[in-house]
């Protein structure tokens, strides 16, 4: 089963993955900062084994915070 890992610590909140993921899996957390100050991405709770591990949003991150498991 495909899935996502974000790190938190390297995301910069640039929000391309988002609008990379054609199933919309992706969302920003709002509550969470990490410690340059940035609301990072996480996958969606309610998306949980419905990623096809297609990798396009890790492709498209530039910060190179996403790691696809296939």
């Amino acid at each position: 089963m495909a899935g996502i890992r974000i790190n938190i610590e390297l995301c910069k909140s640039c929000k391309l993955c988002l609008s990379a993921c054609p199933r919309k899996l992706i969302e920003m957390e709002a509550e969470l900062l990490n410690s340059k100050g940035f609301h990072p991405a996480s996958p969606k709770e309610e998306g949980k084994g419905k990623c096809v591990g297609c990798a396009f949003c890790a492709i498209i991150c530039p910060h190179l915070a996403i790691e696809v498991d296939r």
